[in-house]
């Protein structure tokens, strides 16, 4: 499979067993070069799963993908390089500062030492963390706390941003302009494939696909979706579109 100069992932007939059980199912999409996309479905619809074969961590057991042009079956750790991750679970070390996260994510991502001073700085900016820069991160609220783990997730400039969940557990206003900076990001050329909960959210992306029970049950922009599956309701909204999807995969 080849992937085009748009593609930043691409994916065909991808399918992730493990034993008898089914967990990914031949599912085939592809996200383009700058676009904001949304990876939806229910826990144990697979997403994590599928998001864990793309960033490199987990071995597909069939089928084919690139991501930022790379193999995910012969060049993982290359994809690693090019990817920034970012988990709903809060990964960075709280009895460290927010300086500190920042300095030893440098190191994991082996960035020069000569940049070092200056990514501290711009992504204190970006974060809008410098007043409290120097405050243990487990005094901060958790929207900060976000803030922080997505900037380090940026520190290596990737061409990929993989977000799992990122607003879960903020209030409104932080999930507000948490999605004016994706959007930003964006803007600049950076890729963003998030998972969320939250449909009014999921109105953000570009295109959206919606997993359950590791298929794909639709795919395409948020107000499509909504029209394909309650065609006879105009004032439908993504929520309803969401919930009837996936009943329709219920025993």
């Amino acid at each position: 499979m080849t992937t085009s100069n748009s593609d930043a992932i691409r994916v065909e007939s991808l399918e992730k067993r493990f034993g008898t059980f089914v967990a990914v199912d031949r599912i085939s999409f592809s996200v383009k070069r700058g676009e904001i996309f949304g990876f939806l479905g229910p826990n144990g619809s697979g997403k994590s799963t599928t998001i864990r074969m793309l960033c490199g961590i987990l071995m597909p057991t069939s089928g084919s993908g690139f991501v930022a042009d790379h193999d995910i079956f012969e060049e993982p750790e290359k994809i690693k390089k090019s990817i920034g991750y970012m988990s709903q679970r809060f990964s960075l070390y709280e009895d460290m500062t927010p300086r500190e996260n920042i300095r030893f994510y440098l190191g994991i991502y082996t960035v020069s030492p000569d940049r070092w001073e200056e990514k501290i700085d711009s992504i204190l900016d970006l974060t809008r963390l410098h007043d409290v820069s120097d405050r243990l991160t487990r005094e901060l609220p958790p929207g900060w706390r976000q803030r922080l783990a997505l900037g380090c997730a940026l520190l290596h400039d990737p061409e990929i941003l993989f977000l799992d969940e990122p607003t879960s557990g903020v209030d409104p206003i932080t999930r507000r302009h948490f999605w004016q900076f994706i959007g930003q990001l964006a803007e600049k050329g950076v890729t963003v494939f998030v998972t969320t909960h939250y449909m009014d959210e999921a109105r953000n992306c570009e295109r959206i696909v919606m997993l359950n029970e590791g298929t794909i049950v639709a795919t395409g922009a948020p107000q499509e979706i909504v029209e394909k599956a309650i065609p006879d309701n105009p004032e439908a909204d993504l929520n309803e579109a969401f919930v009837k999807l996936m009943s329709r995969g219920e025993r």
